[in-house]
């Protein structure tokens, strides 16, 4: 069975390159590990993407794409929950370890979710209006990564 790659819409676009960038935060976590990196250097690089990076990026998607199917979709309310889960992950400071470990597990099925069925959903019924004031929000700007520490190389 071949898999297509999705059609996003243009307005979209921009947001699932993010989620792109999120995918490879996920494979850096990954690759630190295999590397026997310290968990601290990876903890310092996770929560530098999680405040530059996905702060920004949950709060553009709840307060202006989300809506587009109503807050109580149940595929909506599906992430929703989903975000406050990696909020609680990001903020964990007991286990470090396990906590990177789960946020690699969970943001990489939050991303597939999100990519293969809500953003589907909500380019089906978007209005061109409502594309349009995505695009307006948000701006497509290129991904600067912090490379101070670069672990995962």
């Amino acid at each position: 069975m071949k898999i297509r790659p999705i059609k996003r819409n243009k307005a979209l676009q921009g947001v699932s390159r993010e989620h792109h960038h999120g995918l490879l935060l996920c494979w850096k976590i990954r690759t630190g590990f295999s590397k026997g990196i310290s968990e601290g250097r990876i903890k310092k690089y996770v929560d530098w993407f999680y405040s530059t990076h996905l702060i920004p990026h949950f709060k553009l998607e709840e307060e202006h794409i989300f809506p587009i199917l109503g807050n109580q979709n149940e595929l909506v309310q599906m992430a929703l929950s989903q975000h406050k889960s990696l909020h609680r992950l990001f903020a964990e400071t007991d286990a470090p370890s396990k906590s990177l470990s789960l946020i690699e597990e969970e943001l990489e099925k939050h991303i597939r979710f999100e990519e293969r069925v809500l953003f589907n959903e909500i380019q089906k019924v978007a209005t061109e209006k409502q594309l349009e004031a995505i695009s307006k929000i948000h701006t497509d700007e290129k991904f600067n990564d912090n490379i101070n520490d670069p672990f995962w190389v």
